[in-house]
């Protein structure tokens, strides 16, 4: 038994004409590719995510980023 579900979604013609050309670009189905989009979109959300919380506790220490690579390197010079 097939554990995926099947889902059937609408594309305006563009963007369909755009995901087979990517397709066959890339030797791949069209199923392969729109199984991506969402794993992407996953991916750069939890990215988003984790800057945020870099962000906010960057922002708590009072840590800006002009201060970043000096810190990177005090950092790796105390390591030595």
């Amino acid at each position: 038994m097939r554990s995926a579900k099947i889902l059937s979604i609408s594309l305006p013609p563009e963007l369909l004409e755009q995901t087979e050309a990517l397709a066959k670009k890339w030797g791949r189905t069209k199923s392969e590719l729109l199984r991506e989009a969402p794993r992407r979109f996953i991916q750069e959300e939890e990215w988003r995510e984790l800057q945020g919380y870099g962000a906010r506790q960057a922002a708590k220490q009072g840590i800006r980023e002009t201060d970043v690579q000096r810190l990177i390197h005090e950092h790796r010079q105390a390591k030595h």
